[in-house]
């Protein structure tokens, strides 16, 4: 049985894992949140292993408490930047990391169905990526339609930040141009409750191809990230993604 702390334990993510873990075959070590308490490393001490979906800004402190617990992290926070993908990367040679835009095994696997799409269907097929999330949600695009989008680019062998488009107009309308050849277009809808729904579309010529995948409760991304940290305990320090936790 592994202990699992859980660091944002009091947002709605740490809620569902906390309430999986309840019912399943390992303990909740216990959680800190920044609302009800709680430090990362006295949270670390008792752990087996953390899942972090707190915040960007705790991140760093968060990667320094499993260090020094010398325990790994399964990172699902999305909103990251190069900075705290850089602090990932250091964090990595001293602990075992997952780090994901997206916990869901369907998603991990849709994933890998864009990237093989992508490497196979010619320039001629455009890319689009479509993604609807709750009204609180507050970064956009979401981290997973991000993580569709390097999968979309390394099927490509092209850099995504090089060849992206993340929204077309502007306040008065009008002439927005063209599309940009070759980009990777996404477009994020936000209301009600919806709690993830994600399209891939390759518009080719006279024919379209549709990738996608319907999260109905938040319940999925609790069991992946609960599997992701039961694979990630024993691993050798070093960065891992939810696709070899699926073996693909």
């Amino acid at each position: 049985m592994a202990r699992i702390g859980i660091i944002g334990s009091e947002g709605r993510m740490g809620r569902a894992i906390a309430a999986l873990l309840a019912e399943g075959e390992h303990q909740l070590a216990g959680g800190a949140d920044i609302f009800s308490g709680g430090d990362a490393a006295t949270l670390a001490d008792r752990s087996d292993v953390l899942v972090d979906f707190s915040s960007p800004q705790a991140l760093e402190a968060n990667l320094h408490a499993a260090i020094g617990a010398g325990i790994p992290i399964t990172i699902g926070t999305t909103g990251l930047t190069q900075r705290h993908h850089t602090a990932i990367d250091h964090a990595a040679h001293a602990v075992a990391v997952l780090q994901t835009g997206n916990t869901s095994l369907g998603v991990t696997l849709l994933a890998h169905l864009v990237r093989e799409a992508a490497a196979r269907l010619g320039p001629e097929w455009d890319i689009e990526i479509v993604e609807m999330h709750h009204r609180l949600k507050v970064d956009a695009p979401s981290g997973t339609a991000l993580l569709l989008g390097e999968a979309a680019a390394a099927g490509r062998g092209i850099d995504l930040a090089a060849n992206s488009e993340r929204g077309r107009g502007n306040e008065t309308g009008g002439d927005t141009g063209a599309r940009g050849e070759g980009a990777i277009g996404f477009a994020s809808l936000r209301g009600g409750t919806v709690a993830g729904e994600h399209s891939v579309l390759f518009a080719g010529p006279d024919e379209r191809l549709t990738l996608a995948h319907s999260a109905e409760n938040r319940a999925i991304f609790a069991r992946g990230a609960i599997r992701a940290a039961e694979w990630l305990i024993d691993k050798p320090a070093g960065r891992y993604t939810m696709a070899q936790v699926l073996d693909l």
